[in-house]
């Protein structure tokens, strides 16, 4: 008799609460997570998905993100679809000692993204924000244009919101035909993303298209089984490919390099700044015609010794705990040399570490003549290397005698005669994405 009478009160009780009506806060509260019923008045362009299973994901999702928005201040933030979702609240553990926020929605479209910024995203004062965008809307038969307008907004909102924040925009991933991603369209859109943000210092774009597409342009089984969503290896190539970028905007790898030098070596970098480092005149060039294409050549006046900086004076070169960064030039392409203040005009041993972000293009030179130093396996021109580890840390080891360099990679022969002039000085050269390099040290041989 208890048991009937307790269950009859809590109907009762439930349907005297179900016929009280929603304060107005309440309802404004409940209408803040479900997608707008048409477009009108929206901003952007393009598709927003209105099926049912999207329409509740979407209220779950930011229903709870909402209890979140104090803990998650100042977290760096991933703002995407399926594929951002797809790799879990902490971003499957691979930043450990960084504070993430995951802003993914499978099936979420540019537009979706754009509407949902400024509670999902802005609301969290974030430290750097990684975008990954653009391929459903190619489901729902979006042209590229359309997708890259809606990034431009998001892009503009985030910079509105601070200007100093650092944008890692990741250019779409390969996916296939089969699922209404054919790869010129995917093309198309990286081409417009990389256009829209020429230029500026604030955006860094990281080629994730590259990192991942087969010759076709298409994603691979083995990374992305479904041809849309990665696996854990390819979710692990991600991760590498971003480590470097936070490692130096000071998010990850902040201990200073406890590397002793061997003896007999002389180290050519202290790790904290670029003291015994600089620029040299650049010599004056012909008159040229304007071509957005080719890559940009700064003009050096007068030779700049950077002793005792922290970076050059253009911010192309940075010493970060250990590390002489040659960052991701804001034209996409700079070509630019950096030079030890020294000369070597005997025989010698050289040995240096780097690391490059995919595709990144750099160089060092050897008394001038430069020994290409870049992603090999996708920027080439040595693509066939076993022993190279794409976006962690190589050997790169130069022996001099007389004029002539032998030079490997990991144990592994790059060049094996080349020549080189009688003295000149030690230079790195920066040109595509970002290129790294620590334990920079030599040793005279007698």
């Amino acid at each position: 008799m208890k048991t009937r009478l307790f269950c009859l009160l809590i109907l009762v009780a439930f349907v005297v609460t179900a016929n009280v009506p929603l304060s107005a806060q309440q309802a404004k509260d409940a209408d803040r997570f479900e997608i707008p019923a048409t477009d009108e008045g929206l901003p952007g362009a393009g598709p927003i998905r209105r099926y049912d299973w999207f329409r509740n994901l979407w209220r779950q999702k930011r229903s709870t993100w909402a209890t979140q928005v104090r803990t998650d201040q100042n977290a760096i933030v991933f703002l995407g679809d399926s594929i951002t979702q797809g790799w879990g609240p902490n971003m499957g553990n691979k930043f450990a000692g960084m504070k993430v926020a995951n802003r993914g929605i499978s099936g979420d479209t540019t537009r979706g993204m754009l509407i949902r910024l400024k509670e999902d995203v802005l609301a969290l004062n974030p430290r750097a924000v990684v975008m990954l965008m653009g391929t459903n809307d190619l489901e729902e038969k979006a042209e590229p244009e359309t997708i890259a307008a809606n990034t431009k907004l998001i892009i503009k909102s985030l910079k509105a919101h601070r200007a100093t924040m650092p944008i890692i925009l990741c250019k779409v991933f390969p996916s296939s035909a089969t699922k209404s991603r054919p790869a010129e369209k995917i093309r198309k859109i990286n081409e417009l993303y990389a256009a829209a943000v020429k230029g500026d210092p604030q955006v860094i774009v990281m080629e994730t298209w590259i990192l991942f597409a087969d010759k076709e342009g298409n994603a691979t089984k083995a990374e992305f089984p479904d041809l849309l969503h990665p696996n854990k290896v390819g979710y692990a190539k991600w991760a590498a490919a971003l480590r470097p970028i936070f490692a130096t905007l000071g998010y990850l790898e902040t201990e200073p390099d406890d590397f002793k030098v061997e003896p007999g070596f002389v180290s050519l970098f202290n790790g904290k700044d670029l003291t015994g480092w600089s620029f040299h005149a650049t010599k004056p060039r012909g008159k040229q015609k304007p071509n957005p294409n080719r890559p940009t050549r700064p003009v050096v006046k007068d030779p700049l010794v950077f002793d005792g900086q922290t970076a050059s004076d253009d911010g192309r070169y940075v010493a970060v705990n250990g590390r002489l960064v040659v960052t991701t030039p804001a034209e996409g392409r700079r070509i630019q040399q950096l030079w030890t203040t020294r000369e070597f005009p005997g025989d010698f041993v050289l040995k240096l570490e780097f690391r490059a972000t995919p595709y990144a293009d750099s160089g060092v030179f050897i008394r001038g003549p430069q020994l290409q130093c870049r992603d090999y396996l996708l920027a080439g021109p040595y693509t066939e290397l076993k022993n190279y580890r794409p976006q962690d840390w190589n050997e790169m080891i130069v022996t001099v005698k007389g004029n002539v360099a032998h030079c490997t990679c990991n144990g592994e022969v790059l060049n094996a005669a080349l020549a080189v002039p009688s003295t000149g000085g030690i230079g790195l050269e920066g040109d595509r994405g970002q290129i790294e390099y620590r334990r920079i040290r030599l040793k005279e041989l007698p």
